[in-house]
């Protein structure tokens, strides 16, 4: 792994005298960034021999809570594990108050064992490594759909859309109306800015299929690390403009029950190390290699279900008729499908991957999309007939929608233990078990409602 050089310290330092704190973050199993908000004074140290972190960072549930059957908490005595940082990742947060930097970090191979392999980027790296030994070099864009909420709740305690420019909380859905997006352009210009100043290369805004939703994409990039590495730090710095604007990005898959989820879409390629594009065609169905690419990803989209919908409330998303797959399908220009060939000249076909929910780790996401093509590849996987027209009338093979069918097909999966690697996937599992323990043992406001008077 390559880590970050002395210089990119000391030229950030000599540039931004003001910055008195840096917060320092590694992306846990949840996706969520965990660290520490360190002195300037400590950052040189950082880059010359790590810093260490101890090995239950990486062994949380997505409340915080430690999982001993990691094998990262009491049975490795919480050990320290060395972190060091990644390139680029030292800039601004424009968000703060006080001038504060931010740096994220990976754990090294081997100073930052036990927890190196418990590291959702680790994976990634593994994933990538195999298929550039074959000759394969992954090209990837991400696009985060997402809902601006009130910080306040409505009179029931729910969550609700924020507020509008003309104080007007907004109720249709009005996809892609721009006088929506106008509504959010004091959000929408910071978020723009603060995207400029961490060089995170943002596009497109579209006001999305529900009242406050909102996607941006992200540039693709021929480095699938970089790729990834972006779309974790945007999910960040979403969060941290739209709390500087009183208001709640979230990032859930899906939040309200009767308006459309929130999806993480992937798109992929592959490249030669030139950079030349092996999906390329005049063909709009693309060439033998990607259509073996969908035939692995098909092949294993029950296996990694667990990794695109990691949460209880990720299957709260597939829905007929909700742009959500429901199925393993594929087909050309055709939103209704799990895996979607966009339109387009030859030289930019790909594959979006339609799976993920807004809540899937982008790193684990991202390994099981590509350890899934590696395998189609090999074993030339061939994914059928390309669906034409309305997918959801046409859908086979559907996709399991409940949280522990997922859970036990990732668990039995040899192909998973492979690509992950064991030690990841005990890890990962593990804290996923914990959760859906918590979650099921949970009582709440549905059960109430249901069962109170007449069970």
């Amino acid at each position: 792994m390559q880590f970050a050089d002395r210089k990119e310290a000391e030229a950030f330092l000599a540039a931004h005298p003001e910055v008195r704190s840096i917060e320092l973050f590694i992306i846990d199993a949840n996706g969520v960034p965990r660290g520490k908000l360190l002195h300037r004074d400590e950052l040189l140290a950082i880059y010359d021999t790590g810093r260490p972190l101890p090995s239950s960072i990486l062994a949380l549930t997505i409340q915080g809570e430690d999982v001993e059957g990691t094998g990262l908490v009491w049975e490795v005595a919480d050990a320290d594990c060395w972190t060091y940082p990644l390139p680029g990742s030292l800039t601004l947060q424009p968000w703060r108050a006080t001038p504060t930097g931010q740096l994220q970090v990976s754990m090294h191979p081997t100073q930052g064992l036990p927890a190196t392999p418990a590291d959702p980027r680790q994976a990634l790296v593994r994933v990538v490594d195999r298929l550039k030994a074959d000759g394969f070099h992954p090209v990837m864009a991400v696009e985060l759909e997402f809902y601006l909420l009130d910080k306040q709740r409505d009179a029931h305690g729910r969550p609700q859309p924020a507020l509008q420019m003309n104080g007007v909380r907004p109720e249709a859905p009005q996809v892609y109306g721009v006088y929506e997006l106008e509504q959010l352009q004091p959000f929408l210009d910071d978020l723009y800015a603060a995207c400029e100043v961490q060089g995170l290369p943002v596009r497109t805004a579209i006001s999305e299929y529900a009242p406050g939703q909102v996607e941006l994409t992200l540039e693709h990039r021929f480095d699938v690390l970089q790729a990834i590495d972006e779309g974790v730090r945007y999910k960040r710095l979403v969060k941290g403009v739209a709390n500087r604007h009183g208001l709640q990005a979230c990032f859930m898959a899906k939040p309200f029950g009767d308006r459309a989820g929130s999806g993480l879409h992937m798109h992929v390629s592959l490249a030669d190390a030139d950079g030349n594009n092996l999906y390329a065609s005049e063909d709009p169905q693309g060439t033998p290699l990607l259509r073996h690419s969908i035939g692995g990803m098909m092949a294993t989209l029950l296996d990694s279900l667990a990794i695109f919908c990691p949460n209880a409330n990720s299957f709260r998303r597939f829905q007929a008729n909700s742009y959500a797959p429901l199925a393993k399908s594929w087909g050309v220009n055709n939103r209704t499908v799990s895996f979607r060939v966009p339109g387009g000249p030859a030289k930019s076909r790909h594959i979006e991957h339609r799976i993920c929910g807004a809540d899937a780790n982008p790193y684990l996401a991202a390994a099981a999309i590509l350890a899934g093509i590696h395998k189609g590849i090999r074993e030339q996987i061939d994914p059928g007939a390309a669906i034409t027209g309305n997918g959801y009338e046409q859908a086979k093979e559907f996709l399991p929608t409940d949280w522990l069918t997922a859970l036990r097909a990732l668990e039995q999966s040899a192909w998973a233990r492979d690509a992950l690697g064991e030690e990841f996937l005990k890890v990962f599992l593990a804290i996923k078990w914990e959760e859906y323990r918590q979650f099921m043992g949970e009582v709440g406001e549905q059960d109430w409602r249901w069962y109170l008077t007449h069970a």
